[in-house]
């Protein structure tokens, strides 16, 4: 069984609206998908950008999101440490920060993948964690995966 992965910003393939990168607001993009499959515990977000010159870079790790989330608001206010056990987790990205970093390419038309997993447990990491960490303790626990790409060039 697979999972869509929408946004209203933006369709597939399509430019990323500048609100949501760094020259504008530097907020997250709204996102809904659809039913995972049975037996789903909770997802993990993960937006990244491949075509970085020094390798992919990271923009926002999220995990812990409940299994009855179906989508996460424009502007999601989730920043720093988290403190209540049952928040959705924050982990770091490439700028070393905990939250979301928008589009910011240094040149020409990168693109960001928003990876949505659906996994058949919770993530044991504390909040902060990398998205190495991440995709180490989600190996073996993915049910199901999708992917919305977007562009941006400034």
């Amino acid at each position: 069984m697979s999972i869509e992965l929408t946004s209203d910003a933006f369709a597939n393939g399509q430019s990323i609206p500048a609100k949501y990168s760094c020259v504008g607001k530097n907020i997250s993009p709204a996102l809904a998908w659809s039913d995972p499959p049975a037996g789903a515990q909770s997802f993990a977000l993960i937006v990244d950008d491949p075509d970085a010159p020094g390798g992919t870079w990271v923009h926002w790790v999220l995990y812990n999101v409940p299994a009855d989330t179906r989508e996460l608001q424009e502007d999601l206010p989730i920043k720093g440490k988290n403190v209540d056990p049952n928040a959705i987790y924050v982990g770091k990205n490439s700028w070393g920060d905990i939250g979301y970093g928008g589009p910011c390419p240094p040149g020409g038309t990168h693109r960001y993948f928003f990876k949505l997993y659906a996994l058949d447990a919770a993530i044991s990491l504390l909040p902060g964690a990398t998205k190495d960490q991440l995709l180490k303790e989600m190996k073996g626990h993915i049910l199901a995966q999708t992917e919305l790409m977007g562009t941006f060039s400034k």
